[in-house]
């Protein structure tokens, strides 16, 4: 046998394409190449390969070896097409039997001394391997990230000798199980620590509520950056099919997905020096950005007005599709962007303007530039918006009040219940006729919202945002018909955008 196949993944956005890597060992001069639109990462893998195949006490062929990973117009990046590469060879050389090959795929990057290095993407390649009805082997490091998609058999090595044992039956591999814990709540810290800023709380409680996105403005220390912090526990933790989805975009960066934050809701605060491309993702080989890695979480972006203004302009579209479609070149990619977007600012470039207890130094020419580095169709999509004002001294020195993030989690996974019986998504997703449904108004309502739209001059979508937010206030309180006092409480949470506007 001179021809060996091969089973593997090639991870775009944040789906698995089938590669087929094919091996032939031909007469001729002694060579190694590698075809098939493969990068440099992958072309390296020839020096890889050979090294781990002769230091793991296999014979490397001193023939003309041909490797085509298929299809031929797919890019082929990263290290993993190396563990694929070396069983390839090793199969078309008579060394393992080819037969062992057929229902199996394979990734991992190879040491030298013929170890596996984990890669990213296992979790997603997991997934299409499932679907395809075959088992999968990855590097150990990797093995209870690829257990998570409890789809498919999932066989872990730590060097090329031991994942040849397993495939010639010597020393068969036990299948790995995952081993996920419940989401630990100590990850978030509690809302009880805030002193104060009941109105505030109660924003952030109707966030939690519908998915609607916050902003919060106020002068320096009032507690912005605390409250943001524990948005993420007051929501439940991710369902199988949420977690699955986090898991893979997670698997993409960096060393892979930690599987003790699985079921966790992410929270993504980048500073504000961060770029476009680091918000929405990119690359050669695109990557996820943070709004992304922010999927099913939260993305608190600290110091808005600090953000460049083209940078802030990029999250119109995520906030409104709930996705993220990057083209390159020679790659396209989307990646999933359904996050709650929790936003802090000062009112003034100073920060004190509207502060009791120190004045504020800005002129109004300087105050008119600082709120103008924000668009109004960018703030036209956020939900809620709120005041956030300086606390008294007896306030903060006056013990903690109010109930805590587990309790008050209750009410919100009471009132998200509502919701899915009711339409099958959040408030803030909701469209068209589903948004009619669910949001009729009576006369006092509809004569209290359209009383507003004239006097705060408010936009369509401004209209349809004050619905949702009612909604979900009605959910809060397990009220089946949206009220005027509902409306009304909506309409509060946008009168600061008319204000930074002005």
């Amino acid at each position: 046998m001179t021809l060996a196949v091969v089973h593997s993944r090639a991870v775009t956005g944040v789906q698995a394409a089938e590669v087929t890597v094919e091996c032939d060992l031909g007469p001729g001069l002694p060579t190694f190449a590698v075809v098939g639109l493969a990068e440099t990462a992958v072309k390296e893998a020839r020096d890889r390969v050979r090294s781990a195949i002769q230091n793991s006490g296999f014979e490397f062929p001193a023939r003309r070896v041909v490797i085509n990973l298929a299809p031929a117009d797919l890019p082929k990046a990263g290290g993993c097409f190396d563990l694929p590469i070396a069983l390839g060879i090793l199969a078309a050389s008579g060394q393992i039997p080819v037969t062992a090959l057929a229902d199996i795929e394979v990734l991992g990057e190879l040491a030298l001394d013929g170890t596996l290095r984990p890669v990213a993407g296992v979790l997603a390649s997991t997934l299409a391997a499932g679907k395809a009805a075959r088992s999968i082997l990855v590097p150990a490091d990797n093995a209870q990230e690829a257990a998570l998609a409890d789809c498919a058999a999932v066989f872990s090595a730590s060097s090329l000798t031991v994942a040849t044992a397993h495939l010639r039956g010597q020393c068969p591999l036990p299948p790995t199980l995952a081993n996920t814990a419940p989401a630990t709540r100590s990850a978030y810290p509690d809302l009880r620590d805030v002193r104060g800023q009941e109105g505030a709380k109660r924003a952030l409680l109707i966030a939690a509520v519908g998915g609607h996105h916050l902003l919060l403005s106020g002068p320096p220390g009032t507690g912005k950056s605390m409250l943001a912090a524990r948005l993420p526990g007051l929501l439940p933790p991710l369902r199988r099919e949420e977690a699955l989805e986090v898991a893979a975009i997670h698997s993409l960066h960096g060393a892979g997905f930690d599987v003790q934050r699985w079921g966790q809701r992410p929270f993504r605060s980048p500073h504000h020096s961060a770029s476009a491309a680091a918000l929405v993702g990119g690359g050669s080989n695109p990557r996820p950005g943070e709004i992304s890695l922010a999927h099913g979480g939260v993305l608190f972006l600290d110091e808005l007005t600090e953000f460049p203004r083209p940078v802030l302009e990029v999250l119109r579209e995520p906030l409104e599709s709930g996705e993220i479609h990057i083209a390159r070149a020679t790659r396209r990619a989307t990646f999933p962007a359904r996050f709650q977007l929790v936003a802090a600012m000062n009112p003034c470039p100073c920060g004190h303007l509207g502060n009791p207890l120190q004045a504020c130094r800005c002129t109004p020419a300087q105050i008119a530039q600082y709120r103008g580095r924000l668009s109004g169709p960018l703030l036209d999509r956020i939900d809620i918006q709120m005041e956030v004002p300086p606390l008294p001294i007896q306030d903060l020195q006056a013990a903690p009040q109010g109930e805590s993030s587990e309790i008050l989690r209750l009410h919100v996974v009471a009132a998200m219940e509502r919701q899915w019986q009711r339409q099958q998504c959040r408030n803030a997703q909701l469209q068209g006729d589903a948004l009619d449904r669910a949001c009729a108004l009576d006369n006092a309502g509809q004569q209290l919202l359209n009383r507003a739209m004239e006097r705060l001059r408010l936009s369509a979508r401004a209209y349809h945002r004050i619905l949702r937010v009612a909604r979900s206030i009605a959910d809060l309180e397990n009220s089946t018909d949206l009220q005027a006092d509902h409306i009304g409480e909506a309409i509060q949470y946008r009168r600061l955008a008319q204000s930074l506007s002005a």
